[in-house]
């Protein structure tokens, strides 16, 4: 191991040189992995029975829950913790270890109490995947297999903190779910009842995006912004979209300033960086395409 030695000076001194480390000796950061862990837990009780074998039945029903809800709370309240203490030291450069602890109790209190709302909302969700999907033979089916309805329930309790401003616990539940199913929400946006994500892999929707109540949307689709500058880091720059709109693969709709009138539908491939009004229709003709045939290149309405 001698041979190494130079290597791991370097590797050390370039910590202090460069940053990047999470010193464990002072208060800790949030863990991946409880947070991790306390998302999956969030999902069981968000949908009982379907998440874990958790061996539920109306006669465990009160002990399996009520020692779930005790275990998550206080994974939640030490991660909690930690991340206000991160915001204290950031803003004043000193630590708050019980003002912080007090403040994440009561945030999660709040959470807890704030989850049967939760769920009231995820099951709209659930009801508009089994309603707006052809393919979809049960309720049941959509809640172990669709994976366009996790990266909603895992966004709808990531939200809540968002809201109260918690740091960085929110982005960290979203991006879990976002490495598992292909589907980036951004805690910070705000996305009515009966929202339903179709297949899903691809899909972003960035953290001033607006989203009414009963839309749909398939893979592949951006609601992002026009500009990446830092500077617009407080503005809106995402997109508002209205009740019942419906949004094919690969749309592209940016600009904080763009509204998408309600009931609209925007076809697939479109790109669109302004307004409609409601019941609008946009989509890209087939005469406007060029296909390659054997003997070159010809309009698609004219075939090969």
């Amino acid at each position: 191991m001698e041979t190494f030695t130079r290597s791991i000076d370097a590797l050390i001194a370039s910590y202090d040189e460069m940053g990047g480390i999470n010193h464990r000796a002072i208060k800790n950061l949030p863990s991946k992995e409880a947070v991790h862990a306390i998302v999956v837990d969030l999902e069981t009780l968000a949908f009982p029975g379907y998440r874990q074998e958790d061996g539920i039945d109306d006669v465990t029903m009160p002990f399996v829950i009520g020692e779930l809800v005790h275990r998550t709370a206080g994974a939640l309240v030490e991660e909690t913790a930690k991340s206000l203490e991160y915001r204290h030291r950031m803003e004043s450069n000193s630590g708050c270890p019980a003002a912080c602890h007090l403040m994440a109790r009561e945030t999660v209190q709040d959470f807890f109490d704030a989850l049967p709302g939760i769920r009231r909302l995820l099951m709209t969700d659930v009801q508009a995947c089994f309603d707006g999907d052809p393919a979809a033979k049960s309720i049941e089916e959509v809640i172990l297999s669709y994976p366009g309805l996790e990266a909603i329930t895992v966004y709808r309790c990531a939200h809540f903190f968002w809201e109260r401003k918690i740091p960085l616990i929110p982005r960290m539940m979203s991006e879990y779910v976002h490495s598992k199913t292909g589907i980036d929400i951004h805690p910070g946006a705000s996305i009515g009842e009966r929202f339903f994500i179709d297949h899903g892999t691809g899909v972003v929707i960035g953290e001033t995006t607006v989203i009414g109540r009963n839309v749909k949307i398939y893979q592949g689709v951006t609601l992002g912004a026009l500009s990446v500058r830092k500077q617009e880091g407080n503005v809106k720059r995402h997109p508002t979209i209205g009740d019942d709109a419906t949004i094919y693969s690969g749309a592209t709709i940016l600009g904080g300033d763009t509204v998408i009138g309600s009931g609209s539908v925007i076809g697939g491939n479109v790109w669109l960086t302004s307004s409609l009004p409601p019941h609008s229709r946009v989509y890209i003709p087939q005469g406007d395409f060029i296909i390659a045939c054997g003997d070159g290149e010809k309009r698609m309405k004219e075939g090969c």
